[in-house]
């Protein structure tokens, strides 16, 4: 190896590899000296050397083989919600609302009010009042309301006031994509913990806490990729396996709230130091207006409001007030109303159609259902399969956080389709999951 590597910490070494990883000097698949080599170099422990390589793979910059040594990896390929690019095919993979149930931020009328000026309150009073009764009835305890530019803002943010690079973050296996890209580009490290359909196990988190995950982020309903929401009795196991750890940052991410047609249960325990639930507008009032909710308790609501109030983050006191102004029209209701009743059947009956068919889906909550190809079944070969008959999918291995959680799963977002379309794209689920069984092979 011709570059030169620095250092007498972990961090110092860890560091140094990382800004020749910046200016190009290493490259993805050059290796790095052997633990052994670079502490004789460098005059340190092996274990400096040891601890810094693995600081360097929790946060993506390295892999370590096992008999292989250490190498640079390439930046992590994120995959992203939303339309697939370029195609005349009929899109079931991109996970958005329905265009056609999203309101009109036109149709409301916003009093006059003097501008907003440097040093005023970066949360409108309006949307505060508003809010405060909603997010009470859920978590009747002590909180502050701050308002950020989305729910994925709300959480980099959270996050980065409790968390450095390499700290460890439980997740939801499968998980929403944009938490995986977050917690990933943050150079944290995901732990993943299973879920069934009520939700995340209360034993895998258990034994997630155990070597010091900081923070752990969950839908509490209408989950995606699998539209499971926590049940009453999960809940309350989850709430008891939080209690022996009152300092580790919990954040519900309930974007799909007003919309539900399931009950809200918490796993945040009454008397948890640290938590947050984050309440965003896009899936009921359109993904364009860039605005979430955040209860948090002080603490954090104190750090949280550092990263905005430095007089240019704040989020824009006119959306504030459009979105106020929309939640309090009765039209405007009346259209969530509608469209989260719309959400239930179309998926309700997508998923009977399937049935009959003789597979199996789930989708009780939000905007997508979670397909069960079958065991065995080659889900990439399912996509393809569907791609030459009109469709595009999303595979589920995309939601899984390096386990097997996605096999034999694909996610499809039906509610746009009406009732001869779903049957078509029901038909052609089964004649590709038919057609790529081993020969002699009965679904």
């Amino acid at each position: 190896m011709r570059v030169e590597i620095r250092g007498r910490t972990a961090a110092e070494i860890a560091t140094n590899i990382r800004a020749l990883v910046d200016t190009g000097e290493l490259e993805a698949g050059d290796g790095l000296p052997a633990s052994r080599d670079l502490a004789a170099r460098l005059g340190v422990n092996r274990n400096t050397v040891v601890s810094a390589y693995r600081q360097l793979a929790r946060a993506g910059v390295a892999v370590t083989n096992r008999g292989g040594g250490t190498s640079i990896t390439r930046p992590a390929c994120l995959v992203e919600e939303g339309f697939a690019p370029d195609t005349a095919l009929r899109d079931v993979s991109h996970g958005n609302p329905d265009r056609g149930l999203l309101p009109d931020a036109t149709t409301v009328r916003l009093l006059p009010q003097a501008p907003v000026l440097y040093g005023e309150s970066t949360i409108d009073p309006g949307l505060a009042q508003w809010a405060t009764p909603w997010f009470k009835a859920d978590q009747p305890r002590a909180f502050r309301l701050t308002v950020t530019s989305g729910a994925v803002d709300a959480i980099e943010k959270l996050l980065a006031q409790i968390l450095s690079q390499g700290d460890s973050v439980a997740l939801e296996d499968p998980c929403y994509l944009t938490s995986i890209n977050t917690v990933r580009q943050a150079g944290y490290h995901p732990i993943a913990v299973p879920i069934d359909q009520q939700g995340m196990i209360a034993a895998a988190l258990r034994e997630a806490l155990e070597p010091g995950v900081r923070a752990v982020v969950c839908t509490p309903r209408a989950h995606n990729p699998t539209g499971v929401s926590l049940s009453a009795e999960r809940a309350a196991e989850l709430r008891q396996v939080l209690a022996d750890h009152p300092h580790v940052l919990v954040i519900e991410d309930d974007h799909f709230s007003l919309l539900s047609t399931c009950r809200y249960h918490t796993l945040i325990p009454a008397d948890h130091e640290r938590w947050a639930l984050v309440r965003s507008m896009s899936k009921f009032l359109g993904p364009d207006l860039r605005v979430a909710v955040v209860a948090s308790d002080p603490v954090t609501a104190d750090r949280f409001g550092t990263q905005i109030s430095g007089g240019t983050r704040w989020v824009s006191h006119h959306l504030q007030r459009t979105v106020h102004a929309m939640l309090g029209d009765k039209g405007v209701r009346a259209v969530i109303e509608k469209a989260g009743v719309h959400y239930r059947d179309r998926n309700a009956r997508f998923i009977r159609l399937l049935h009959e068919r003789g597979i199996t889906a789930i989708g009780d909550d939000g905007v997508n259902i979670w397909v069960d190809t079958g065991p065995g079944s080659d889900t990439a070969a399912v996509a393809a399969q569907l791609m030459h008959r009109g469709w595009v999918v999303r595979t589920g291995d995309s939601f899984a956080l390096g386990t097997s959680s996605g096999a034999e799963r694909l996610r499809l977002t039906v509610h746009e389709l009406d009732d001869g379309s779903a049957a078509l794209l029901a038909d052609a689920l089964l004649a590709s999951i038919t057609a790529t069984l081993p020969a002699g092979a009965l679904r």
